[in-house]
């Protein structure tokens, strides 16, 4: 299941290179909107980068409960907003980082629920 974790994790960092190339495509001749669009790019960086080092820390629950609540604000923001801006809650963007999203989610539960192990099992 770690394997699995930091595979979803990884993935999310993977979202994180195809937006930040995406901005730059979009809003290269916009700089202020290219500003904003890399800031939300070094928000997947880092909850992808939480999320994997979480997947070393079983059972360490502030960090757990660290990526629920930002997986689960990160989720909102690409469903409700991103998907309604683009009209299409169904865009391949959507579907993909809500699914990467959800798998970190449940994998944050499950961090949650294992015995704490002092952190030693990095």
């Amino acid at each position: 299941m770690k394997t699995l974790d930091r595979v979803f994790s990884v993935l999310l960092f993977l979202g994180g290179i195809g937006h930040s190339l995406g901005s730059f495509a979009a809003y290269s001749a916009k700089l202020e909107t290219l500003l904003w669009a890399l800031s939300a790019s070094q928000l997947v960086f880092l909850l992808g980068t939480l999320n994997f080092v979480r997947a070393g820390r079983q059972g360490d629950r502030a960090l757990a409960w660290i990526t629920i609540i930002f997986n689960l604000t990160f989720l909102a923001s690409v469903f409700a907003f991103f998907g309604m801006v683009v009209h299409n809650l169904l865009d391949p963007r959507v579907i993909g980082f809500t699914l990467i999203v959800l798998v970190l989610c449940v994998m944050s539960v499950r961090t949650m629920r294992v015995p704490n192990s002092g952190g030693r099992n990095l």
